[in-house]
């Protein structure tokens, strides 16, 4: 998996690919409406750390950069001013990025403000196990078993998904979001994946792949995108915070009602416009679709509640 997205001529750093659009929508890709709502976070943090002169804005797997472009595009321009964006990705900048954009190879350390993670811990590498031993897989696919599994691997596996049969060990993922979250001195984490949780993991797992827009068997040859849902429960630490993708958006002002029809009348151009807005809004939070990918928040060195809203969501278990 590691050699076929990030090797040479792997899926993600192939020079001169489409990107990541090019393959699959994600919500960066289906609505500005979704790099208007990462700033309307952004502005939260940057209130509960009280205004720094500086305020980092880190994006993990940030394609070609299109969250950054778009959450710099809806800020205002004295907060845009204060903003150090950062875009994590091993395939090389893109022409014509944003020249403000910061293309790092890693994630940076002692930042102070905003990580967000948008789709990229479904595609850190991770181990297939089945009836307490590995799955090995060849470059075209074909899969054999492989040795009994490991400690660590087992106890994760006791811990996060009881039961036997197939699983995905997600003790690769739960290391790369630590680290990740740990690069913060202070500010909120947020990781925003196709995510399942202890009491509901599929029983035959969900290792796929994905190539032009279709569902293809994720044969590891580069070819196509390599990826399995991600157990975000497992992943969260002290303090954090899991919702659904449709519960976050809606605490961020996304919302897929209709406008009134009296717009209609009164203004047909604004009434076109929010009828547009509203259809985006709807895939957004769409809960057999979008609106089902997980949320998880960690909040570092901030107060709690670490959400925008009274009361905040229930903290993770």
């Amino acid at each position: 998996m590691e050699a076929a997205l990030y090797g040479p001529g792997g899926f993600y750093v192939r020079p001169g690919g489409p990107g990541p659009a090019g393959h699959f929508r994600t919500s960066v890709h289906a609505s500005p409406l979704y790099a208007a709502a990462v700033a309307r976070l952004l502005r939260w943090v940057d209130e509960e750390l009280g205004h720094p002169a500086e305020l980092d804005l880190v994006d993990v797997g940030a394609g070609r950069g299109e969250l950054l472009a778009g959450v710099l595009a809806a800020l205002e321009p004295g907060t845009a001013a204060r903003v150090r964006p950062y875009a994590v990705e091993r395939a090389d900048r893109p022409a014509g990025l944003d020249p403000r954009i910061r293309w790092v190879q890693a994630v940076p350390e002692r930042t102070t403000g905003l990580l967000f993670a948008n789709e990229w811990l479904d595609n850190v590498p991770l181990e297939v196990a089945e009836d307490g031993r590995y799955v090995l897989v060849a470059p075209d696919g074909t899969e054999s078993p492989g040795g009994p599994l490991d400690g660590p691997d087992r106890a994760w596996l006791d811990r996060w998904w009881p039961g036997g049969g197939r699983a995905e060990i997600g003790r690769a993922r739960d290391e790369a979001w630590a680290g990740a979250a740990g690069s913060l001195e202070r500010g909120l984490a947020v990781a925003v994946d196709y995510a399942h949780t202890r009491g509901a993991r599929p029983p035959y797992g969900t290792l796929t792949g994905f190539r032009g827009g279709r569902e293809v068997p994720p044969v590891p040859d580069g070819s196509c995108d390599v990826t399995a849902h991600v157990a975000l429960d497992s992943c969260a630490g002290p303090g954090a915070v899991l919702l659904t993708q449709r519960e976050a958006l809606a605490a961020l002002g996304v919302s897929g009602a209709r406008p009134p029809l009296a717009l209609a009348s009164a203004d047909p151009a604004a009434y076109v416009r929010a009828l547009s807005s509203a259809g985006e809004a709807a895939e957004l939070t769409d809960r057999a679709g979008l609106g089902a990918f997980g949320w998880l928040l960690q909040p570092v060195g901030i107060t709690a509640p670490a959400w925008p809203g009274a009361g905040g969501p229930p903290a993770a278990r």
